[in-house]
């Protein structure tokens, strides 16, 4: 099981996830509270062992400012976390991560994305991921996505990952507040929440 560990903003929040054994680390470039910027990700990019994979997360955001992004931090994945088109995805640089809501990847045509992994998360809020919210698991089950390409977000906990992973069967999951304590990275719980979806703990 892959685990992405998205909205990293610190040094040693990342640190925290390379040791439990994150594959990704997540950085968000779009309106967010977890928003950081070129140097941020930079100097936290700059710590990881090569084993560790970098994503951006980007909403609505243009070709040139995520290719460049890419490029300077640098980002391993493209999170397209929006309304980009597979003309979009098509132009991106860096390998892809396209993110669904529950709602949208019903009329999607999902499966035929040019993407690395579609990430399915609960319906879209103000800003589009990182808020906790847990969508009804069987209406994707039901959908029957390529599991290869199959990541899962929404309102993933540490008490709750191995029952979404047992169900929905994915390649990998992303949780950003399911692992935080008042607005905060959580180290603890970013270690429990690899362990169990690793079935390490």
């Amino acid at each position: 099981m892959l685990v992405k560990i998205c909205g990293i903003q610190t040094i040693e929040a990342a640190q925290a996830a390379v040791l439990a054994g994150a594959d990704w680390i997540g950085f968000v470039f779009a309106p967010s509270k977890r928003r950081v910027s070129l140097e941020q990700a930079r100097a936290i990019a700059t710590t990881l062992p090569p084993s560790i994979q970098t994503v951006g997360v980007f909403v609505n955001e243009t070709v040139e400012t995520m290719n460049g992004l890419a490029s300077k931090v640098p980002l391993d994945y493209i999170q397209l976390h929006g309304q980009e088109d597979n003309l979009i995805a098509k132009k991106i640089e860096a390998k892809i991560m396209k993110a669904f809501s529950i709602t949208e990847i019903k009329q999607a045509d999902a499966a035929n994305y040019p993407c690395d992994y579609l990430l399915v998360d609960a319906p879209r809020a103000t800003y589009a991921g990182g808020n906790g919210v847990v969508f009804d698991w069987q209406q994707l089950k039901n959908l029957q996505l390529p599991h290869d390409k199959l990541m899962i977000a929404g309102g993933l906990t540490p008490d709750n990952v191995t029952s979404a992973i047992r169900l929905l069967q994915p390649t990998a999951v992303d949780v950003s507040s399911g692992v935080e304590t008042n607005g905060k990275k959580d180290h603890n719980k970013i270690t429990q929440f690899i362990n169990r979806a690793k079935r390490k703990g």
